[in-house]
């Protein structure tokens, strides 16, 4: 009979496991990839070549082998740090920046079941909201201990940016809340599986189209990517809030936000798009579970893809109009969106 030693050491090892294959190798995996991709797919856009330097011999592989050469320049880059009187803050700052990201992974559902979760919990979206928002924390700390006045500007407009927007995204999701009655991510994977009218699947993006672009837009302003991205905006702030970082210290704040990327993905598939749900096919076995989590990556991918198409599609905004956007445009779509949906709901009780 097994002890309860063994029992924890088990289920820390499949924890573990989980972690290591969601996260690691998925999350981090495409992130990685993202390093590529952004500037092949900004260059095939813009008619340019894009990387193709990097090579083995005479393989190029079209400037996959970057992904590579990059990690492995910025570990022997000097690491420069800037006469500032909290060394420490700045170094320290660019992990702070990374690893709430990685962490908000563990509660996101990749398959049907507990077993496809590293951390099942009911607050799963409440768990997101609160570890996901910690990382502005490292780009102002960042951008505090560099001691560069471009540098503070753009940890200034991040929180001010932060601040905007997870107003407007927290009243968004309320939504979904209100609808599926729980915060528990798996459990509004299942009730998405759901047909409304006996045809439609009851997917967030057909309950709450509204609130899926406002999501998706309020996300990507909190990622502080283009067309959001005043907080670097080398026009103005040269390089923003991390002017003064290089080395891997420069590398962990950009993989940061291409791990942001993905969970912007992830999180949009399990809300708006059914999760792992396939409409129409239902069951446990092994066949079918693996084809509930591809179609879970391949939506979180097709969001992935959405967002880089917008990223090299849109100008910039200026610092006022994000500001605008973001408090008398997208905040008051998200109320009206909310009392919408109150009223609905209530009509619906009604009857």
């Amino acid at each position: 009979m097994p002890t309860t030693g063994n029992l924890i050491l088990d289920t820390v090892l499949y924890t573990l496991v989980k972690f290591a294959g969601f996260v690691l190798v998925f999350a981090m995996g495409v992130a990685t990839v993202l390093t590529w991709l952004e500037r092949k797919y900004s260059a095939v856009l813009q008619n340019r070549i894009g990387p193709n330097r990097a090579n083995f011999g005479k393989f190029r592989l079209g400037g996959l082998l970057h992904m590579i050469a990059d990690p492995i320049k910025m570990l022997f880059k000097e690491d420069f740090t800037p006469d500032t009187p909290n060394p420490w803050m700045f170094r320290l700052a660019p992990f702070v920046a990374f690893v709430p990201a990685l962490v908000v992974f563990s509660v996101i559902p990749f398959g049907p079941g507990e077993k496809m979760m590293v951390a099942n919990t009911e607050l799963g979206i409440l768990f997101i909201f609160a570890i996901a928002s910690l990382n502005v924390y490292g780009a102002v700390m960042g951008a505090w201990a560099s001691n560069n006045k471009w540098s503070l500007m753009g940890g200034l407009r991040i929180s001010a940016q932060m601040i905007s927007y997870e107003v407007a995204i927290g009243l968004t999701l309320c939504g979904i809340f209100m609808i599926y009655g729980s915060t528990d991510l798996q459990d509004i994977v299942v009730q998405q599986g759901q047909l409304l009218w006996g045809m439609v699947p009851a997917w967030g993006i057909v309950t709450q189209p509204v609130a899926f672009v406002l999501y998706l837009a309020c996300a990507i302003a909190e990622n502080k990517r283009a067309p959001f991205d005043v907080a670097e905006a080398e026009a103005e702030l040269t390089a923003g809030y991390w002017t003064e970082y290089s080395a891997m210290g420069f590398g962990l704040l950009a993989i940061s936000e291409f791990v942001e990327v993905v969970l912007i993905g992830c999180l949009g598939a399990t809300l708006f798009l059914g999760g792992w749900q396939i409409p129409g096919v239902h069951g446990d076995s092994v066949p079918l579970v693996a084809l509930q989590i591809g179609a879970f990556l391949f939506k979180a991918l097709f969001l992935i893809w959405l967002q880089m198409t917008i990223r090299w599609t849109l100008p910039r905004f200026r610092y006022d109009q994000v500001m605008r956007l973001g408090w008398r445009i997208l905040l008051p779509l998200a109320l009206v969106n909310l009392v919408g949906t109150g009223i609905v709901l209530t009509l619906i009780d009604r009857k």
